[in-house]
């Protein structure tokens, strides 16, 4: 594990309730934190991600529950959520919503902006909506199966899809292939497929009823794989096509207009 010295402390705290520096302190742990300690740590020794066991996972400003029905948020996908802040939409898209993450993050630092979210699986709009109400979001942002609306345009259509190929399955952590939803990781043989699919959609989507106005889209993607979107957005006939660096200084977003 990468950090199992953190892990330990992060599910000890909770099993305690109280908070990592007082444990670092020396505070005495009760027999029945102890159990609860122990039945958690197996949960982490069958490599089940901390975010599993605690049933949440901070992102940006918010708290999200989360469970195996939906990925966990990353930090890297804050940068899709900046993307809107930079340019203040009116209205957004977020395509393959899971957790809600990205729509609810959106909602919450860009209070006059109109937010929809979709994803194609029933399971995980149902932890997006029930995130939704818990945070008193749920006037603020639709929810729909699917992916794109039809017959509506938005200003920002933002999307953080599968982007992992198929060779690179077995490569992976067992926290993702054992725990985290295989559908919303792999994306066929150059882990583009579901990108592919977007960008087509999108085209066609807005050659019909855009009627002349500007949409930004903004995609996340794996490392190695910005040369191959942007190609994919030009072809599509998408402009003024841009990249960002995550913190790690990868490539991670490619951001372009129809």
């Amino acid at each position: 594990m990468d950090d199992p010295r953190l892990d330990a402390e992060i599910l000890l705290a909770e099993a305690t309730g109280s908070g990592r520096a007082a444990l670092v302190a020396g505070a005495d742990v009760e027999p029945a934190a102890a159990r609860r300690f122990g039945e958690m740590v197996r949960r982490r020794l069958r490599r089940e991600p901390v975010a599993y066991i605690l049933g949440r996972k901070g992102f940006r400003g918010i708290e999200l529950a989360v469970d195996s029905q939906v990925l966990i948020p990353r930090p890297e996908t804050e940068l899709l959520v900046e993307v809107a802040l930079e340019r203040q939409p009116a209205t957004v898209l977020d395509v393959g919503t899971g957790s809600g993450a990205i729509a609810l993050a959106v909602a919450a630092e860009l209070p006059e902006c109109e937010v929809t979210a979709t994803d194609a699986s029933p399971s995980a709009l149902g932890v997006a909506r029930a995130n939704a109400e818990r945070l008193r979001l749920a006037d603020r942002v639709r929810f729909l199966a699917g992916s794109l609306p039809p017959e509506e345009d938005f200003e920002l259509v933002l999307a953080n899809l599968p982007y992992v190929a198929e060779g690179e399955w077995a490569a992976l952590q067992p926290e993702l292939t054992r725990w985290e939803p295989r559908q919303a990781l792999l994306a066929g043989p150059d882990g583009l497929d579901a990108i592919r699919e977007l960008i087509a959609s999108l085209a066609a989507h807005h050659g019909r009823y855009a009627g002349g106005t500007v949409t930004t889209v903004a995609l996340e993607i794996g490392a190695g794989q910005a040369d191959a979107v942007e190609t994919l957005m030009r072809d599509a006939s998408f402009v003024a096509i841009e990249r960002q660096r995550d913190l790690a200084g990868i490539e991670r977003v490619v951001i372009g207009e129809l």
